[in-house]
């Protein structure tokens, strides 16, 4: 038989574990946060059982700096503060190894990198991490191109048009979406469950759970389908596939501590030189983004 001490406890127990709670971004004006990304994807393809494997190794370090605040959004400069990136061919061996901050004179790649570090990308993030607008992206790509050297305006105009698909203002947006749209519209309890989308070259239908809230941290997984399509000039890719997230959030002000993102897809890819040959490609991937520092400018 319960006690009434028995009977209490329960009561209480079990209005704090389904306790609702919003969740969100709290920021500030010149709060700033630093954060290492560190990602690989390995990218196999086959053709008549040979199989042709490669590595992209990319790391970077972002700024973001909160630069007004209202009361439905934030804005934001983000900036790339370094930036690497080692390609490689299980066939052709070492393909580039490109270090940001360390420009080699006679090497246009090392240019077109350094070119990209300090230049600030506007967006504004509404407080449940969707991006609303994002520019900035079309001075990146200007200053990519001087960096570059070329004065022919057919392969400036070409090269913008690949510049685009990797750094134009929609890409980024697209991009760093994934590492900021985590959160319900609505108040959770812990085991809730909410969903949202982005899209892009990856489209992703996101399942999020919280799993755990204390003081000082919110603990957050999710799952995806994922629709890769990639169509450029040389290649058409469409794969499908499943992502996995884990979360680590700062209570206060719900910026990320540590995420880390898993995924596999599989599917085709076609190439301009090998006509209307569908080639199986699977492609698996790992992102990891940790907060590296944090402060307030006075």
């Amino acid at each position: 038989m319960k006690t009434l001490f028995n009977i209490l406890f329960s009561v209480v127990l079990g209005a704090f574990c389904s306790a609702q709670t919003a969740l969100g971004y709290i920021l500030k004006k010149d709060d700033v946060f630093v954060v290492k990304q560190d990602a690989k994807q390995v990218i196999v393809q086959t053709i008549d059982g040979a199989a042709h494997e490669i590595t992209n190794n990319l790391n970077g370090i972002l700024e973001f700096r909160v630069t007004d605040t209202n009361e439905t959004n934030y804005h934001i400069a983000m900036r790339f503060k370094d930036l690497n990136l080692k390609m490689t061919s299980s066939i052709q061996g070492e393909l580039m190894n490109v270090r940001a901050k360390e420009v080699i004179e006679d090497d246009l790649q090392s240019k077109i990198f350094n070119s990209l570090l300090d230049v600030p990308v506007a967006l504004t993030l509404a407080k449940n991490g969707d991006i609303v607008t994002i520019s900035g992206g079309d001075s990146l790509i200007t200053k990519m191109v001087q960096a570059s050297g070329i004065a022919d305006d057919f392969q400036m105009n070409m090269m913008k048009k690949g510049l685009e698909k990797e750094f134009g203002s929609q890409a980024l947006s697209d991009s760093y979406e994934q590492m900021t749209y985590i959160y319900p519209q609505n108040e959770v309890a812990i085991g809730d469950s909410w969903e949202n989308e982005y899209t892009g070259k990856l489209n992703a239908k996101n399942k999020w759970t919280l799993e755990a809230i204390s003081e000082e941290n919110t603990t957050i997984s999710g799952t995806a389908k994922v629709v890769m399509h990639v169509v450029d000039e040389a290649n058409n890719m469409k794969l499908n596939g499943t992502q996995r997230t884990r979360i680590t959030a700062d209570r206060t002000s719900g910026f990320l501590q540590l995420m880390t993102v898993e995924g596999e897809a599989r599917g085709t890819a076609t190439m301009a030189q090998l006509g209307d040959t569908e080639i199986p490609t699977s492609i698996s991937s790992t992102i990891t983004y940790k907060l590296i520092n944090q402060y307030h400018v006075q």
